[in-house]
């Protein structure tokens, strides 16, 4: 149960890795636009917002990576609650007020990822 308690938490950081990527650099590019549904002149209104937010998914992943190399027990599993506990609020969040898809691509990752961390 403790590698798969640490493949989802490091996939978790992996996916907020990625949202780092498309919020902060990627913002404008047709792509991007695409996946968030924004026209050119919405993502270009938005683009310092977004990279805010990007900032703000880096420093999640930056907390749950630093938890899969902790070095003690008790630091790594705090820390690994803590941040899976923001991630599936900010999910939560999310899926109430901008897209009910943040539900399942944020929430329910972090959900297993935490189960899984609580279980091992």
């Amino acid at each position: 149960m403790q590698m798969i308690s640490f493949l989802l938490v490091l996939l978790v950081a992996l996916e907020h890795l990625y949202f780092l990527a498309l919020e902060m650099f990627l913002w404008t590019k047709p792509n991007t636009r695409r996946i968030f549904g924004m026209s050119e002149e919405d993502a270009e209104t938005t683009k310092t917002l977004a990279a805010n937010q990007g900032l703000y998914n880096g420093f999640l992943a930056a907390g749950l990576g630093y938890s899969l190399i902790a070095s003690t027990v008790e630091v790594a599993f705090t820390m690994k609650v803590f941040f899976l506990i923001c991630v599936i609020i900010a999910g939560i969040y999310g899926g109430m007020t901008a897209s009910r898809r943040i539900l399942f691509v944020q929430a329910l990752p972090a959900v297993l990822a935490l189960i899984a961390v609580l279980i091992s």
